[in-house]
């Protein structure tokens, strides 16, 4: 019964996720007259040449990050209606085996557990709506999604202010906001003095390793979420229980995250900043408590250039990840890396439909001693061109 009534739900409609959602609303410039839609457009495109500098074993790529979204709104009845879509060409423009990344690991692809490597997105990476409903009390919200995201973890990091100028994924993604592509997702939350409180049901499972096509949607994993925003300042505190998230460690997760968002500015410069932690609780697993750490910013240091940066403690399963039978009992092997990116970005075209800018940045690690054998000196580097759009686009249809 669950099932079908969330199949329904995403064919009109999709999750009210805090990063997609909010990004949505976010770009709205004005109100729009009462019986008009709102149409909104955004997207980001990095591509360059990446490379990753390990002992013994070097290895880079010419690739291109991106993705793209639309979006309207439309007044339905006492309340408004937002329908949005999402789309990457990252099966396509990132290399079979991944994009190389020096300790990135979640996920599968090509039947084998990543190591080094972070998966492209899926193809279709949101189809979704929900509608948004205001009284004298609080204001409601209700919604799912053939895709989308769960009311669970921060803005996923390719809509934070504080990460749209680094073309590399963060290695606390799979520890945070990975669920951003949860194939079947139903969602309710009320809002009232900035405070919202949210919770999901979703498909605990990371989405296939066919990146092209649909999977099947379900409801068989739960999440909650509190959040506070006011002005520039957005914090969170959510956690959810995944359905065996991985085939070849078939076992339920339980994941907790906190976060702290600024997007504002600091006397004359616009800055942005994310503090965030993620803890992965796996079950069946001795040992199997990670916590994981992120600080991650973007400075607008004039008008053409802005310096960005990511601090990242891990703890990851490196040199013993592998695949497991379902009841298993075993004990994980983590590992530690503390790590540091630095990079700028200057836009050398600013204009309406586009900003274009040419970047680069350097990442350097320290390392327990387990894995000085193998990535001692390890460093990694990007050298790219990014186009976003100028200014959201927009338009009325009456």
């Amino acid at each position: 019964m669950v099932l079908g009534i969330a199949i329904t739900v995403s064919a009109v409609s999709a999750a009210r996720a805090q990063d997609d959602d909010q990004h949505m609303r976010d770009m709205t410039t004005m109100a729009p007259p009462p019986q008009s839609w709102t149409w909104m457009a955004d997207g980001n495109v990095f591509y360059g040449y990446n490379k990753q500098q390990r002992h013994f074993a070097d290895f880079s790529a010419w690739e291109s990050q991106n993705w793209f979204m639309g979006g309207g709104e439309h007044a339905l009845g006492p309340g408004r209606l937002t329908l949005q879509a999402m789309l990457s060409l990252e099966p396509f423009t990132i290399q079979p085996q991944g994009s190389p990344q020096l300790f990135q690991t979640g996920e599968s692809y090509q039947r084998v557990p990543l190591v080094d490597f972070q998966h492209p997105h899926d193809l279709l990476m949101n189809l979704s709506g929900s509608y948004r409903y205001s009284t004298a009390v609080a204001t409601f919200d209700i919604g799912g999604g053939l895709v989308g995201a769960p009311a669970l973890g921060p803005t996923a990091f390719m809509h934070r202010e504080s990460a749209r100028d680094n073309p590399q994924v963060p290695l606390t993604h799979h520890s945070m906001d990975s669920t951003h592509i949860s194939w079947g997702v139903v969602t309710a939350g009320v809002e009232r003095g900035g405070f919202t409180l949210e919770a999901s049901g979703f498909r605990g499972e990371e989405p296939d390793e066919d990146r092209i096509n649909i999977d099947r949607p379900r409801i068989d994993s739960y999440s909650g979420r509190v959040s506070w925003r006011r002005g520039p300042w957005a914090v969170q505190f959510s956690g959810g229980r995944l359905h065996e998230p991985e085939w070849f460690e078939p076992y339920d997760e339980t994941r907790l995250t906190a976060s702290l968002e600024f997007n504002g500015n600091v006397r004359t410069r616009p800055v942005s900043a994310t503090f965030g932690w993620g803890e992965s609780r796996e079950a069946v697993v001795q040992n199997g408590v990670s916590d994981n750490f992120l600080a991650e910013w973007d400075v607008r240091a004039s008008r053409a250039i802005s310096i960005y940066g990511r601090a990242e403690i891990v703890e990851k399963q490196i040199l013993g990840l592998g695949t497991h039978s379902k009841g298993e009992v075993y004990a994980e092997v983590y590992s530690h890396v503390d790590v540091l990116t630095i990079g700028a970005i200057h836009d050398v075209l600013s204009a309406r439909w586009a900003h274009v800018g040419i970047g680069a940045d350097m990442t350097l690690y320290h390392l327990s001693p387990d894995l000085l054998g193998d990535f001692e000196g390890s460093r990694s580097y990007h050298v790219f061109a990014r186009w976003r759009p100028g200014a959201p686009q927009m338009h009325h249809t009456h």
